[in-house]
């Protein structure tokens, strides 16, 4: 580093950034003594690593600061930047440090970014111990990265930093900057929650507020008028997608209305598209509510149509009042779970024929073949109800809904156990007259 580059300004996050492993915050579940990491470098090993995190929790502080306590040489590459003669670049590096005793620990942030070829690139550098891979990703690793890498590496869950965790880091900030922020304690705790877990972003936060003069003191309103809120980190295409929309709908299947509010509230404030939120109530509403509560699809449809009709912001309160609707309607997946047995019925004896005594019968030799003999007109029968099988012959008789004794499928249930009686009683009938017959 040169003389002038040393007195060259340096942001707040750069100067606080963890000399130690022990100065890392939140992940202590990672680097205690008896965690995963805290093992490792007790050995003074260190096997290839995804560490897999949301941003600004300490992914690429952690992989320096593994490779200065492992004596490794530390290379960072960065997946937005760098492409194949940049990693041939690297190895070369580490080959030629390898034939000198010491090893390579290379560092690529956003290692998602790179292709599946890229990814196959790094395979047989990391089989033979040229370079120690650690790799950073914000996204599901099981997703975004090649099934024989990930095989080939520890894959690790950075959490995101909570209160306790961002807290220290603005004391630190503080200590750094030698005075207290101009912050109400109300604000303070607002400064946290504008950071949402993000460490680096908190830093930036306090470097801006840094600047302010001692007095006044700002409020949370104050607050909020110097620094802009950071958009939710929600990305429509990657995980947070899938777990926010599982969020919403196993919180409505709990019938936890405030907290179905609450994921509604988070997806529509990272951007999600209204009408996919939209979708997925009328699924919910067929799936897990059914005939429990027969109002509870056309509620979804409605909502749905109301908010084609009237678009962002106003429609949005067509999609909260049915995700209401949802959450406090009685549950049932009776409907659900009696077509899947049914499907899996039909697939199984999917060559069998209706029973003749159902089938029409346009002509004279399908009349005569037994096409539509016997067939009882269920509306001439007493109390409407024939009590006739409708199975295949070669079927016994299947009973696939099964309602629950909730909502309108309690009345469902009246129903079917009143027909059960009445065609146990016709089947009796059939059979008395059938043996007076013979006799």
């Amino acid at each position: 580093m040169s003389l002038f580059e040393n007195q060259a300004p340096r942001p707040l996050a750069d100067k606080l950034r963890p000399k130690t492993l022990e100065e890392v915050v939140g992940q202590q579940h990672l680097l205690s003594a008896e965690a995963p990491l805290g093992r490792m470098l007790s050995q003074r090993r260190l096997v290839s690593l995804v560490l897999w995190g949301p941003p600004g929790c300490g992914k690429t502080t952690i992989a320096r600061l593994l490779a200065e306590a492992t004596d490794l040489a530390f290379e960072p590459l960065s997946a937005v930047f760098s492409g194949v003669a940049d990693l041939r670049k690297v190895f070369e590096r580490a080959r030629q440090r390898r034939t000198a005793g010491q090893g390579t620990l290379l560092f690529v942030d956003e290692i998602h970014r790179f292709n599946r070829a890229q990814q196959d690139g790094f395979l047989p550098y990391v089989e033979d111990g040229t370079v120690v891979l650690v790799g950073a990703t914000t996204e599901n690793p099981s997703f975004e990265l090649n099934a024989a890498l990930l095989s080939r590496c520890q894959v690790l869950v950075l959490k995101r930093l909570d209160h306790d965790a961002l807290g220290e880091l603005v004391r630190r900030a503080e200590a750094e900057l030698g005075r207290p922020l101009p912050l109400t304690e109300a604000a303070r705790e607002a400064l946290l929650a504008l950071a949402d877990g993000d460490g680096r972003y908190l830093l930036n936060l306090v470097e801006e507020l840094a600047a302010l003069p001692p007095e006044p003191q700002r409020d949370p309103a104050g607050l909020a008028e110097i620094v802009q809120r950071r958009m939710p980190l929600y990305d429509k295409s990657q995980e947070a997608h899938y777990n926010l929309i599982s969020a919403l709908h196993k919180s409505l299947r709990g019938s936890d209305t405030d907290a179905a509010l609450y994921w509604l509230a988070r997806m529509l404030a990272g951007g999600e598209d209204p009408n996919y939120i939209a979708r997925r109530l009328v699924r919910f509403a067929v799936e897990d509510i059914g005939l429990a509560d027969p109002n509870a699809l056309p509620q979804a449809i409605a909502a749905w149509q109301a908010y084609e009709r009237l678009g962002s912001p106003e429609g949005e309160l067509a999609i909260a009042q049915c995700a209401i609707y949802l959450g406090t309607a009685p549950k049932s997946n009776a409907a659900y779970r009696a077509f899947s047995d049914a499907r899996r019925s039909a697939k199984e004896t999917g060559s069998l024929s209706p029973p003749l005594h159902i089938l029409n019968a346009p002509t004279q030799l399908m009349r005569g073949l037994g096409y539509g003999a016997g067939y009882a007109y269920d509306h001439d029968a007493e109390e409407g109800f024939s009590g006739q099988n409708y199975f295949p012959d070669d079927l016994p008789r299947q009973s696939f809904y099964r309602p629950v004794e909730r909502g309108f499928e309690r009345e469902i249930a009246k129903r079917l156990d009143y027909w059960a009686r009445l065609r146990s009683r016709r089947q009796e009938e059939t059979a008395e007259r059938d043996a007076g017959t013979e006799t």
